[in-house]
Parts: C-alpha cells; structure tokens; sequence
C-alpha cells in the first residue's frame, strides 16, 4: 500500500504560549467581526465542511426573503421583476468569478453534488457507452465518485483510477501512461478536501484533450480560495457549492461552454426548462433555462451573490495568502508535539488533516469540542483515500478568512491535552 507519508515529529514541542505570541500579521488580516456565527474564544477549525456565514450575505438572503421576496421569471409586476433582475444579476456575477464567456454558461444547482450528477446524467448519458472509459483520482469526494460509478453501471463503461504522489498530489505523470482514446471524461478535484493538495488543472485539461476526452473539475475546495478562470484553465465543466464560499447552503453552480451545454439533453424537466408543452410533444429552453426546472432557489442564488461579492472585495489573493500563513503556523504547531502525524503537501490550501498517536479521531474532536475548537473527524466523504492511506479516518482542521493565530494556539493547546489524557 503506497500511504501517503506523514511529516515525522520533533522530539520535544515548544511552549505553546510560542503559538500564542506569534501570528500577529493573521490576527490583522482575520474577518472574524464579519462572522456573527463565531462567538468570542469558540475556534471553528472546519472550513472545508461548511463556511461559516458573514454578515453581508447574512442580510441579503433576509432580504430577499423579507421585503424583496417574489418569484422569478414568472410575475410581470414590480417586485417580481425586480427579483429576477437581482436573480440573474447573480449568474452575471458568477460568470465573471469565473471568467466564463457568458452568463448563459452558468447553471444554478443545489451544489456540486448536483452539478456532477447533473453532467454524468445528461451530458454522460448522450456521450458515454459500453467500452467507454472514466479517469477518476484516489484523492476524490464520494460526491465525484458514485455519480460516474452509476453512469458506469447503466452503459458498461469501466471506471480507471489515478494513483496518488508520496506528497498526496494526483500523479498527473502516471496518470497521463493511463490516458487512452477511450477516455471520455477525466474528473478530477481541483483541491483535496483531505489533504488540500492543489491540482495542476492546466496540465490535466490539455492532457484529457489530447485524448479526446472532456474535463470535470470538483471547485468545491479550490473556488472559496483561489481566483478561478475556466477559460485559462481550459475544463470543459467546473462546479462550486455556495456554502463553502461563506454563502447559504442549498445552492451552487455549473459551468459549461455553451456548445456542450446546447447539445446536452435536459436532466429534470418541469416548469421554467420548456419552450412549449403539448400531450403531443414537448421542446425544450436553450440553456441555462433547460437545467432548472421548477421554482429555483431564490434567496440562495440572492446569498450566493452577496458571498462572492464579499470575497471579490476582500480579494481571493488575500484571502489564498491568510489561509496558507495560517495552515503553514498549524502544521508546524502540530508538527513538533510528539506522535502527531501531519498528512499531505506542506502547502495544502488551508486544510490540515492529522492524527494523534492511536487516538481515534473522533476522540481527538470530542476532546477538542470541550477547549472549544471545532474540527471535522472522520473519513470525509473520502473512504478510498483513507484505504489508500492506511487509516480508516484523520482529524481534520480547516482554516478561512476568519482564522487567526489564537485558532492554531487553541488547536495546538487541545492536542497536547488530548495526549494527556491518553497518555
């Protein structure tokens, strides 16, 4: 078995009260003031989960749920049209977040889950067949798992894994031996939410083209901490969740080239994705109307706008930059307490996954929860990454713009006294 290495330990940890006095640059660049869910001296160490919510998006979804509050694409009076417009400037500011072509590449989802089932269903069920080939990576959420193994099990295609680096990165050099014509689609996650290794998403998009094969990219980790531009990149399919990018849950994004995106067939159908509808026949809406049947989710599309808006503002570089400092203080925190393993590349993308000696991870969070820090413990919708690692779980701490250097002392602190306890 070909684990991921952890970083071996010092011998001796330093003082904590070093964790404490350090990190004076993260603690002025911290938002923390923005968050009302994160109340003074609780540390909430699991980003990569869910994000907590800032204030601004907090009161345009009561907006929009308030005063403003009507249907869409339906009324002809004020406030209705008046909420579309708000409604669609939202996809506009989508498209520009990710430097797509057009706002009409843009399709409103419940989430990522959704964007890829909503790909694997319509786009794979036109385009894949007995023989076909799918390249998926050992690193990859359940979420970019299951979707391509139904699809497999409905048309005979046969599903190929990539294998891992020692530094927990998708070995894009073996990966491209495997490659073959056969290859219909390479989905990969643009960062792990494990190990929050970074992919080399250029690479692997001229790499799956050269094969003939189309690009799915998992932004799920890598949009809430990096600037994202699909048309650099070259994917032919990029999906984001809203609630990891302190927006609301229940919403996310799509993209697509609008040449894919026309010849794709509808997935749900229902109102708002037809043209006309007779017992006789019914035609369809060109996209994005055809891939959102039903009332869609107005206030969270509302949400999702007011949360982009806040990050552009802030700036992702700012953002990148405060998330790695802090990562970088927590690895090497954690790094020098004796029997911490530290799993994955030095820079992760502001997730730390560890474990501590033979404590069961969730253990170590339970401990954690009593100094009030906050992580994730568990195998994180990553099972085959845990077998591939040799663990059957990790604990896990992810950082935001809200972290500072007293979250990494108080994570620190808690470690040492989860070591105590168990001696």
């Amino acid at each position: 078995m070909n684990a991921v290495p952890p970083i071996a330990p010092a011998a001796k940890a330093p003082p904590i009260a070093r964790w404490e006095n350090e990190g004076g640059a993260l603690n002025a660049v911290s938002r923390r003031d923005d968050f009302p869910g994160i109340s003074k001296g609780w540390h909430y160490l699991d980003t990569a989960a869910t994000a907590q919510k800032a204030q601004p998006v907090l009161d345009a979804i009561a907006r929009a749920y308030g005063p403003d509050y009507a249907t869409v694409h339906r009324g002809v009076y004020e406030r209705s049209a008046n909420m579309t417009l708000a409604y669609e400037a939202a996809r506009k500011r989508i498209a520009g977040f990710l430097n797509a072509a057009s706002e009409n590449e843009i399709i409103f989802t419940s989430g990522a889950t959704d964007g890829i089932n909503l790909v694997a269903e319509s786009w794979g069920n036109a385009n894949i067949g007995k023989g076909d080939r799918i390249m998926l990576s050992q690193l990859e959420h359940h979420s970019n798992i299951v979707p391509w193994q139904l699809l497999a099990q409905r048309t005979g295609a046969h599903i190929d894994v990539a294998p891992l680096t020692a530094e927990g990165q998708i070995d894009l050099d073996a990966m491209e031996t495997m490659l073959t014509e056969q290859h219909k689609i390479v989905a990969l996650a643009h960062v792990s939410n494990v190990l929050g290794s970074l992919l080399d998403a250029k690479r692997a998009a001229a790499m799956a083209h050269k094969v003939g094969a189309k690009l799915l990219l998992d932004g799920c980790q890598a949009a809430p901490r990096l600037p994202v531009d699909v048309q650099d990149i070259g994917c032919d399919f990029y999906v984001f969740s809203a609630h990891k990018i302190y927006g609301p849950t229940g919403i996310g994004a799509l993209w697509a080239p609008y040449d894919i995106l026309d010849a794709m067939p509808p997935w749900k159908g229902g109102g708002s994705m037809i043209d006309r509808v007779s017992f006789d026949g019914t035609t369809f809406a060109p996209p994005p109307g055809r891939f959102e049947a039903g009332t869609p989710h107005i206030s969270g599309v509302v949400g999702l706008d007011a949360a982009i808006q806040y990050v552009e503002e802030i700036g992702l570089d700012v953002i990148s930059a405060h998330e790695n400092a802090t990562l970088a203080l927590a690895r090497e925190a954690l790094s020098t307490i004796d029997n911490v393993r530290v799993f994955g590349p030095d820079k992760g993308m502001g997730i730390l996954s560890f474990a501590v000696g033979d404590v069961h991870p969730h253990d170590v969070a339970t401990i954690l929860d009593e100094g009030n820090v906050a992580i994730r413990a568990g195998h994180h919708c990553a099972q085959p990454l845990m077998d591939h690692m040799g663990v059957p779980a990790t604990a896990r701490a992810s950082f935001g713009i809200y972290s500072d250097a007293e979250d990494v002392a108080a994570l620190a602190r808690g470690v040492e006294r989860v070591l105590k306890i168990f001696g």
